[in-house]
Parts: structure tokens; C-alpha cells; sequence
């Protein structure tokens, strides 16, 4: 991948660039500026809650520029040295003309396909699974190998370890550099117990900060170069030390990067058309900073952390027409429920936000993230495999029909997002002797599928 801009002029730049306060980055740089593009562009008041699904593919290219000029405007702002570091219009161009369009994950008859797609692509969304739930060290093993197993999901990220060995893991410590190493053994162990040994990764999702990742990524037995290395980055278009660590380190490996930061809707971007400003001007400005192979798209709702409820859709919608009809960048996105598995909600949240992403033009997903990753081991392989069924068949549907098919779901479960239902842990709801769900768990499971079906998102009914 060829970029005008090197990581050494990035560094130059972090450290000699336009200085600002923090405050006034936010306030002023964010805040302001994106009021002013939304007023530019008659963005204003456009989110349309009684149609979640965003179907004007004009009003998603407008969001686009709108996008694209804030991100010439601001670049990003380096908390460690309080300086901006901007780009110029061909090192932005340049680098989103050499982004890829495909990218082969993992190895041989495992790995995984990434491919740029387009509203309506029938090529399927690929599906990591599941999104950084922390997991009790005792059952980590059989939970994650239980995931991969499930041959729908593409993708393997699995829960995240706040313990290692017994031990407390304490953030910024060398403890965090050996439960990095640990966490990236047991994941390639999980694998190859699942019979996936080639099975595609994203690591570490335990790294916190740039210490675990040093542990995990390139190190002996643990994730590997055929594996994403995933960059998480502060919001709202903020990076720091960790972050560059982090992106040098995956170079160093000749590794694959993979970044993401969400804006936030009720945040420093306000209203739903704000965030999706942002969140492209974000996006595609991780090409030329930060060298990354695939760019992100998310967006949560404050209010609620989630993006399940209809300003949050609309937004996840818009943005991810915006990147897929502008650019051939591999974007993706997350569906971020509150409810938590062995629950109905929990699944309409899926159908509704999988289908939502899968339709507009998202290139792979993480997800589920049960109970909007507040509550210690609320994941099971269960709901991960709904997340891919429902993902890959929503794939080649058009945003006008899904719009219809999320409008009757969101009556089901949006009186539940102020106060969720948070649903069992993995050990509630699985056999753990037979790794199979509880019948009223696989029950729940068969009554919502059966219903999406009906709604029109074209699954296998076994």
C-alpha cells in the first residue's frame, strides 16, 4: 500500500504542528466545525428517525463531501503533544487511491475474503465474532473455541481476559505485556481446537494499551501477520502515543491494521448528521495517519451507548453509504445492542442492526456486543451465529426493504434501550459438558429467526 505521507513525517508533525488545547480541539475545532460543514452542505435537521434505514444515496454522497472537506479542515489532534497533525489534499487522495479493495485474512481453506462492497452487494458482509466481552479466565477457552466453531462467523475476536493466570491485570503495566502474550496463545490454541487453525483474527482485543499488544501481535504463538491488529483510538478524531505505538508496531510486523474510533451522536459532533460528518472525516483520514488497511464507520448514541435506536441506525446507515459509494476502502462498521443473550430484544437488536449494516454497503462487522459490554461473561456462541446468518443474508438486500423489515422490529425491543435487559452469562445459558445452549435459550433463538425470516431477510430456517 503506498502512502505520500510516512510514519516519519507523521511523528514530525505530532510534535511540530499547529498546537491547541485539548478544550479547544473539542469546542471549537469539533464542535464548531462541524456545525459550520452541516450548515455549509444543508445538512441540518436531515435524520429522519420514522425511517431508520437512510435510502437517498445523493444525501449519503452529500455526507460524504461533508466528510471529506472536515477532514482537510481539522485532521487529527495528538493528546500527547497537544498538536494537530493535518494532511495535505493529495497525501488524502493518494492514500485513499492505493487503499485496498480486498484483503485475504488468515490462511489457506480457512481465511477470509475482505472485499469493498457497495449498497445492495450481494457479496456477504464478513462477521467477526463476538466484540470484546470480558471473560472469566476459567471458561475462556471452551466460550471462544465455542465461537469458532460456528462456521458462520468469518472472523475470529472472542471476549477479552481481565485476569491472567489469576492474576489482575493492571492497564499500562508489564502485566498487561504478559496477559497480551497469554491471551494470544490461548486464542491460537481456540482455534485450532475449533478445526479452524487458519481461521482469520482481530488482536488484541484484550490490549487496552499499546503494552498489550506488544505481547499479542507478532510475538511467538501468538497472532500472526494473516491476523488484523486492532488500533482502537479516542473519540472525536484524537489519537496518541498508544495509538502510534501501536500502528508502528503492526509495521514493524508487516502486519495488517485495522483502526477504529466511533463519533458520538449527543457528543462533540451533536446530532446524528454531525456524528456521520465526523465519523467520515474519521475514517478515511486512518489512511494516510495511520496506514490502515481497513477504516471504520462507527458511530454510538451517548444517551444510551448503543446504536440499535433509530437515530443511531440512521446514522450507522448514512455513514456507511457515504464511504461504500465513495470510496473502495474495506469499511467497517458494529451494531452495539444493550440487551444481553437469552433474551428476544437481544436478537431483534441483531437482526434489526446486522441488517442495517449488511444492506448499506459495510464490508465486515464485529459483533454482537451483548449488554452493551457492560456485564461479565454475557456472551454465548449461540447469539454469534444469528449475528453471521443474519448478516450474510441481509448482504444483497436493498436499504429500502430492509428500512421496512427494521421499522416493524424496532416496536419489539425500543421501549427496552433506556433500561435493558441484560440477559445470562454464558455459563446461565450453555451446557458446559456438551457446549449446547439451554433449550429455552435455543428455543428463543428459533422463535426470533423464524420471525426475521417472515419480515424477509432470506436465512436458512435449520
Amino acid at each position: 500500500m503506498e502512502n505520500n505521507l510516512d510514519m516519519y513525517q507523521v511523528l514530525d508533525r505530532a510534535h511540530h504542528g499547529e498546537y491547541c488545547t485539548a478544550k479547544d480541539w473539542d469546542l471549537k475545532k469539533v464542535r464548531l466545525g462541524v456545525k459550520d460543514i452541516l450548515k455549509k452542505y444543508h445538512l441540518e435537521k436531515v435524520c429522519d428517525p420514522n425511517n431508520p434505514v437512510q435510502t437517498d444515496y445523493e444525501l449519503a454522497d452529500t455526507f460524504y463531501k461533508a466528510g471529506y472537506e472536515l477532514a482537510l479542515r481539522l485532521g487529527y489532534f495528538c493528546e500527547d503533544t497537544e498538536r494537530i497533525i493535518k494532511v495535505s489534499q493529495e497525501e488524502l487522495d493518494n492514500a485513499l487511491k492505493f487503499a485496498p479493495s480486498e484483503l485475504f485474512l488468515g490462511e489457506g481453506k480457512d481465511g477470509t475474503l475482505l472485499k469493498s462492497r457497495t449498497p445492495a452487494d450481494p457479496y456477504p458482509v464478513k462477521v467477526a465474532c463476538s466484540l470484546g466481552i470480558t471473560v472469566s479466565e476459567d471458561i475462556y477457552m471452551k466460550m471462544v473455541t465455542g465461537i469458532a466453531k460456528e462456521r458462520e462467523v468469518d472472523i475470529l475476536e472472542a471476549g477479552s481476559l481481565v485476569t491472567t493466570h489469576g492474576y489482575e491485570v493492571l492497564s499500562g503495566t508489564p502485566w498487561e505485556t504478559l496477559m497480551g502474550h497469554d491471551h494470544g496463545r490461548m486464542h491460537q490454541q481456540c482455534r485450532r481446537d475449533a478445526g479452524r487453525p487458519g481461521m482469520a483474527a482481530i488482536g488484541s482485543i484484550s490490549a487496552v494499551t499499546d503494552f498489550g499488544q506488544f505481547g499479542a501481535y507478532g510475538s511467538v504463538g501468538g497472532f500472526s501477520k494473516h491476523d488484523l491488529a486492532l488500533i482502537l483510538f479516542p473519540s472525536e478524531m484524537k489519537i496518541d502515543y498508544r495509538t502510534l505505538n501501536k500502528v508502528i508496531h503492526t509495521m514493524n510486523h508487516d502486519g495488517l491494521i485495522f483502526c477504529a474510533s466511533p463519533s458520538m451522536v449527543g457528543g462533540m459532533p451533536g446530532p446524528a448528521e454531525g456524528a456521520v460528518v465526523a465519523e467520515v472525516a474519521c475514517a478515511i483520514l486512518s489512511y494516510p495517519i495511520l496506514h490502515t488497511h481497513v477504516g471504520g464507520g462507527e458511530i454510538y448514541d451517548v444517551r444510551y451507548l448503543a446504536n440499535t435506536n433509530r437515530e443511531g441506525l440512521w446514522a450507522l446507515s448514512t455513514t456507511a453509504e457515504a464511504l461504500s459509494r465513495n470510496t473502495h476502502i474495506i469499511v467497517h462498521n458494529i451494531a452495539n445492542e444493550v440487551n444481553g443473550p437469552g433474551t428476544e430484544n437481544f436478537l431483534y437488536e441483531i437482526t434489526a442492526g446486522m441488517a442495517t449494516l449488511a444492506c448499506t454497503g459495510a464490508s465486515f462487522t464485529t459483533g454482537p456486543r451483548a449488554a452493551g459490554g457492560k456485564a461479565h461473561d454475557h456472551i454465548t456462541p449461540l447469539e454469534c451465529r444469528y449475528t453471521a446468518e443474519v448478516t450474510h443474508a441481509a448482504s444483497g438486500l436493498e436499504p429500502k426493504v430492509v428500512n421496512e423489515i427494521v421499522k416493524q422490529l424496532l416496536p419489539k425491543y425500543e421501549d427496552t434501550i433506556k433500561t435493558p435487559d441484560l440477559g445470562g452469562t454464558f455459563q446461565q445459558l450453555y451446557n458446559l459438558d456438551t457446549m449446547q445452549p439451554i433449550p429455552e435459550w435455543e428455543a428463543i433463538y428459533r422463535k426470533v429467526k423464524k420471525e426475521a425470516i417472515e419480515l424477509g431477510i432470506p436465512m436458512d430456517p435449520y
